[in-house]
């Protein structure tokens, strides 16, 4: 195993005890730094006024992009009583999503689904899996991620359509701060042999802790191994100027783990 002996931070939230441990079993010393809170962010009233709104004025596209987001909205209609209505309403709607976990979800509906964005399920997948529907003056209902995705709605906007974005939860700092000011005292001593991104906002994050410490983490960032988990933590890495030593392909932490055994 490559990873044996070698130092690896993980900045991983929801899944980070399971990546620790992936990485502690391949050999290597995990470190913990959480870099994502996922806040709700469900407006009930907002959702009793869409659902009455689609009654009245049907959506033609509705796209879910992520699997917690999808479960929120359902976990709120069922709250309001209103499920059976919003999945009456989604019935005549062409629905989209952006990857297998927004499908699970739907299914575990019985939602049907009709377009599906393809690997790595970035927001050109989405954009490319509906380019032959004609938009122009109708309504399109965006689940939104942690936040809210500009490029998407853009484009969506220069076809005609009118975008509706419902936010189930968004993304935060975690309340402690703390693993990541060491993990930037660590990167500046040099005491870590590479880094794990999973998520582009982990890297948004980090950078505004390390502004906040008056501390530069790019320089050391670029000392050291850096992994991203596909093309959305990529670009945001690019636009924090850090060189990215691999990229997983699929966006999977499977795959990036079993990349930076390889490559380490």
């Amino acid at each position: 195993m490559a990873m044996r002996g070698k130092r690896v931070a993980v900045l991983e939230s929801r899944l980070g005890r399971e990546l620790s441990e992936l990485v502690a079993g391949r050999g290597a010393e995990p470190f913990h730094a959480p870099a994502l809170a996922e806040l709700p962010d469900l407006d009930q009233a907002q959702i009793a006024a869409l659902v009455a709104s689609l009654e009245q004025r049907p959506a033609k596209l509705a796209i879910f992009q992520t699997g917690v987001g999808t479960r929120a909205l359902f976990a709120a209609t069922d709250a309001l009583n209103l499920t059976s209505r919003f999945l009456e309403i989604l019935k005549g709607t062409v629905v989209a999503v952006r990857g297998p976990k927004p499908t699970g979800a739907l299914r575990q509906r019985g939602v049907h689904i009709d377009r599906s964005a393809v690997d790595p399920f970035t927001t050109h997948e989405v954009l490319d899996c509906i380019k032959d529907l004609p938009l122009n003056g109708q309504r399109v209902i965006v689940q939104r991620h942690g936040t809210a995705n500009r490029e998407l709605d853009a484009a969506l906007e220069a076809r005609g359509a009118e975008v509706i974005e419902i936010p189930t939860y968004r993304w935060s700092l975690p309340k402690d701060t703390a693993p990541l000011a060491e993990l930037i005292s660590r990167l500046e001593r040099g005491e870590m042999d590479a880094v794990l991104f999973t998520n582009a906002e982990q890297v948004r994050n980090l950078f505004a802790v390390s502004k906040n410490l008056n501390k530069d983490v790019q320089a050391p960032l670029n000392r050291t191994f850096v992994a991203s988990i596909g093309p959305v933590a990529s670009a945001a890495l690019r636009e924090a100027g850090v060189k990215i030593a691999l990229e997983a392909s699929p966006p999977k932490l499977g795959a990036l783990l079993s990349a930076v055994d390889g490559a380490l």
